[in-house]
């Protein structure tokens, strides 16, 4: 089983826009009446956290991510008063108590094993209750991927890349569907969106959003060699490819 990677979070704060945006389009799915507990997935930073909080007022959001540094940027976001918590989704322990909703994005292809996390996840939910959910699908990032695997094979960087597959679940809808289905969910739809985005600070983004998990596997001494590498085969400017998975869900 791959280490799941670092994060700074309070990088990822400043440079998240793109996956803000994204988000706000999975949110725009979520009817709500403004009394449910709202899981949030892999909060992050707590933008969209801030969001659902505005969306159920009379209602309680819960923030978990496995990252401690993400916490720490969603408490600063967010304040003392928000239930954040460090917890890996695939061993989620709500202590007894079931939401309403289970809300995420740009989260679940960083973990491997989905059967177990669905069914986790199902296991938090009420009967009836909602996944709603994006993250990168099959073919998600391709163009940065193949830059990242032809600039891992120069000299100077092959040797801290051999045998290394990556962290990252790239599922089909199909599999998805069966997936969830055996989890216990009674009804699900998936479905493929391509959302290209060209971010405003290219190498910053691809070092914290997109390559993070390359770099951890370099000395930081050529942390800026490889991005340069790559950079050269994508371009300054590059787009980048995303197609993310999307989610909807109903628990049995």
């Amino acid at each position: 089983m791959p280490e799941p990677r670092s994060w700074d979070g309070a990088a990822y704060d400043r440079l998240s826009t793109p996956m803000e945006r994204l988000g706000r389009e999975v949110m725009d799915r979520l009817e709500l009446r403004g009394d449910e507990t709202v899981i949030d997935a892999g909060c992050g930073s707590g933008r969209l956290t801030e969001l659902l909080r505005e969306r159920v007022p009379d209602g309680r959001v819960i923030g978990v991510d496995q990252s401690a540094s993400m916490i720490d940027a969603a408490r600063e976001r967010l304040g003392p008063d928000v239930d954040l918590r460090v917890a890996d989704l695939v061993r989620l322990d709500m202590g007894g108590d079931t939401a309403d909703v289970v809300f995420s994005t740009a989260t679940f292809h960083w973990i491997a094993d989905h059967d177990a996390l669905f069914a986790s996840l199902h296991g938090a939910l009420r009967a009836g209750g909602r996944l709603v959910a994006q993250c990168g699908g099959v073919g998600n990032i391709a163009s940065v991927h193949a830059a990242a695997n032809q600039a891992a094979d120069e000299p100077q960087f092959r040797p801290h890349f051999e045998g290394w597959t990556g962290p990252w679940n790239f599922a089909t809808p199909q599999e998805t569907e069966r997936r969830l289905a055996d989890a216990g969910f009674a009804e699900a739809k998936c479905w493929l969106a391509e959302r290209p985005v060209q971010p405003d600070d290219p190498r910053e983004y691809l070092r914290e959003i997109n390559l993070g998990a390359h770099l951890e596997r370099l000395p930081a001494d050529l942390h800026d060699p490889y991005l340069d590498a790559v950079l050269a085969i994508l371009g300054e400017r590059p787009v980048i490819d995303y197609i993310r998975l999307n989610i909807d869900a109903t628990a049995a």
